[in-house]
């Protein structure tokens, strides 16, 4: 059984800015501002004992060698578990929506409102690896998971996207609620800075502060973004699905929380090797700072939980989520070496990981035509 608790076991292994808050202006870099980290010619053939995630001096082109092998097999997972939107049947969910007692309207706020905000998520992580983290890796297998990673960003915006047009919701309340959602848009601004630090065509690695730049947005985005801000939105959706409503959109949920979690680890791995080959970035100070933007982000999670269920709806309530992102922002700290945040809190939706089986929810939904999966086993891993 595939457990959704093993994307929080320990994995193995800011400038203003210059968007002016404006999440639609993903102005690419040119090609001269955005190449990839320059390495002199060389007859010398690559070691893989010389490679390093950042700061590497060897060709960023010759991907073997292999030296962070867990890269790779979490590149070929990620390949295995391979899917589209478009394979999931949304006739029950079109059906349900339209009934006008089929859902009540805190069901409906909570559908809309993941929407409103995953919709813009998914993009600002494309963003963040495509505009910024690809450019200051120098691994080349890291490189090519990070290459997959942005295509299933995609796919995910691709998922909400299909889910809009099905239940025929008014796209320009979804896709602006970013603007117009006060607890959405606190989130989004919270991550804005850490992807402007690293994605500024100015920005080089090479110093320990540059470098711990480069590693608060790494944490940032693993820990925080995909470990922590999409949990409770997770939550919700599946809450539905066991209670056979939404059973399409539950689906396509399942399947980008695997994404998710993988994209979580391959990050903690990323992010752990990095303190491992530069031990003088983990400073005291440094740590402090960590510490912080978790305390920062479990606080902007509850709000935006507690805007999207004020009342009680589905067997969950406001208040369990206060517990749920303790737990996960503990283990997350655990994952990368700091002191949990957090009392000891114990996980209040141990469903959570039963509804990570696969295979019994395709049975449970019976919502997918085709197996998930190109080939291979499917894996967290």
């Amino acid at each position: 059984m595939l457990n959704w608790e093993d994307s929080l076991q320990p994995a193995t292994g800011t400038a203003a800015p210059r968007h002016s808050g404006n999440l639609q202006d993903d102005t690419a870099l040119a090609p001269s501002q955005a190449q990839s980290p320059a390495v002199a010619p060389s007859n010398s053939r690559v070691r893989a004992a010389d490679k390093r995630i950042i700061n590497g001096q060897t060709d960023v082109n010759q991907l073997v060698p292999f030296k962070y092998k867990w890269a790779w097999e979490k590149y070929l997972a990620g390949c295995a578990n391979h899917w589209m939107p478009q394979e999931i049947n949304m006739s029950r969910d079109i059906a349900l929506w339209k009934n006008p007692n089929g859902l009540t309207d805190d069901e409906r706020r909570i559908i809309k409102r993941n929407l409103g905000f995953f919709v813009t998520a998914d993009s600002l992580a494309a963003n963040n690896i495509v505009l910024g983290t690809y450019r200051h890796i120098t691994a080349p297998e890291c490189r090519q998971f990070l290459l997959r990673q942005a295509f299933e960003e995609a796919i995910h915006t691709h998922a909400y996207q299909y889910i809009v047009e099905s239940l025929d919701l008014d796209e320009s309340e979804i896709f602006n609620a970013y603007n117009e959602v006060p607890s959405i848009r606190a989130k989004d601004e919270f991550l804005i800075p850490f992807i402007d630090a690293i994605a500024d065509p100015d920005f080089k690695t090479g110093t320990p502060e540059d470098d711990q730049t480069l590693l608060k947005s790494l944490i940032v985005f693993a820990c925080l973004m995909e470990g922590l801000f999409f949990y409770v939105g997770f939550t919700q959706i599946l809450a539905l699905g066991r209670q056979n409503k939404m059973t399409g959109a539950a689906e396509q949920y399942m399947y980008i929380l695997r994404d998710e979690s993988m994209h979580c680890n391959f990050g903690i791995d990323l992010i752990n090797t990095i303190k491992l080959e530069n031990p003088h970035l983990w400073t005291p100070s440094f740590r402090e700072e960590i510490q912080e933007l978790f305390k920062k982000a479990v606080d902007l999670e509850y709000a935006y939980a507690e805007d999207t269920m004020p009342r009680g709806v589905l067997g969950l309530n406001a208040s369990m989520f206060k517990s749920y992102l303790r737990f996960i922002a503990n283990r997350r700290c655990q994952q990368i070496g700091i002191e949990p945040q957090f009392a000891q809190e114990e996980n209040p939706f141990p469903w959570m990981a039963e509804m990570i089986d696969l295979k019994k929810e395709r049975n449970f939904f019976e919502t997918r035509v085709i197996e998930y999966q190109t080939g291979g086993a499917l894996s967290w891993e």
